[in-house]
């Protein structure tokens, strides 16, 4: 566990997320230079077209440090559109940390400030990043102060970042490591999972995404969903690289997916906690905060 650093990157919409995601990857070596341009974790359509994340998505690099000891760094991908502060907390819940990217230009922004609030809430380490210091209207010294003031951080914590330019990349793996602290949690207790997203494929059925928070997840185990009161077998485990990986089990600390053969999404709730069917945990996970739904009062002129 002490070589594994699960993190999130916050930042408001158009601040570059999407872009030092990619960059990170091109730089840790898990994929080319021609992959990296082509905003690699936001596979939607939609995503695609607008420039927006909507879900979250998770990618493990493997990045060996000046230490000469290679980490195993799980970014957890998170939207940064003010629509989707639900999508952000589960993702925080998974992880330790969390980059706090801000635009060299625009600066702090509300949804940036109710995302770091939510970053707090968890408990996570926030490691503030400048991004886009090539821009003729850059402003880091007033973007600085405004960090300054909304998360009590010291100046010399920020680190000055352009992904375009590949700049402060050294700098932002090098915090991740030493900064972000690396998973708590007991191999030997009950399994506790957290299911922090999934997704359904016409194939394989339902797919959880999920963290192991305790205990260790082999393939073929009996699992059960505390929520839904479902039973099934871990057909198949792994990581979540560019494609799955298969592994032969998930252990304390990593992230990865479940595959169990279940043909609908619902079996598999979102903040939902995982555990072996037999001898598992008698208490799922406190999850992750749960966003209520808004009403919306539609008002007619008389």
């Amino acid at each position: 566990m002490e070589n594994i650093r699960n993190f999130c990157i916050v930042a408001h919409i158009d601040h570059g997320k999407s872009t030092i995601a990619d960059m990170l990857l091109e730089v840790t070596g898990t994929v080319s230079k021609r992959e990296a341009k082509a905003q690699l974790l936001d596979d939607m359509d939609l995503e695609r077209e607008r420039g927006i994340t909507i879900k979250s998505h998770a990618i493990k690099m493997q990045y060996k440090h000046t230490d000469n000891k290679t980490y195993n760094l799980n970014l957890i991908d998170t939207p940064g559109h003010v629509d989707f502060s639900y999508e952000v907390s589960r993702s925080l819940a998974a992880c330790e940390g969390a980059l706090l990217v801000v635009d060299a230009a625009q600066g702090v922004e509300a949804q940036t400030i109710s995302n770091v609030y939510l970053a707090i809430d968890a408990g996570l380490e926030i490691i503030p990043v400048i991004n886009k210091i090539d821009l003729p209207s850059a402003r880091v010294d007033v973007i600085k102060n405004q960090i300054v003031d909304l998360i009590g951080c010291d100046e010399a914590d920020i680190i000055l970042a352009s992904a375009k330019e590949r700049i402060g990349f050294d700098e932002i793996l090098d915090a991740i490591i030493k900064r972000i602290p690396h998973p708590k949690g007991d191999p030997d207790k009950p399994l506790q999972a957290l299911n922090f997203d999934s997704v359904f494929d016409s194939y394989r059925g339902a797919i959880a995404y999920v963290r192991i928070i305790n205990g260790t997840l082999k393939t073929k185990d009996q699992i059960k969903f505390f929520a839904s009161r479902t039973i099934g077998q871990a057909e198949e485990i792994g990581v979540l690289g560019l494609k799955k990986s298969k592994r032969d089990e998930l252990t304390t600390g990593d992230v990865g997916y479940v595959i169990a053969g279940l043909k609908d999404v619902k079996e598999t709730k979102v903040g939902d906690t995982i555990t072996h069917a037999k001898n598992g945990a008698e208490k799922p996970l406190a999850g992750y905060k749960v966003i209520k739904p808004m009403v919306l009062l539609r008002i007619v002129s008389i």
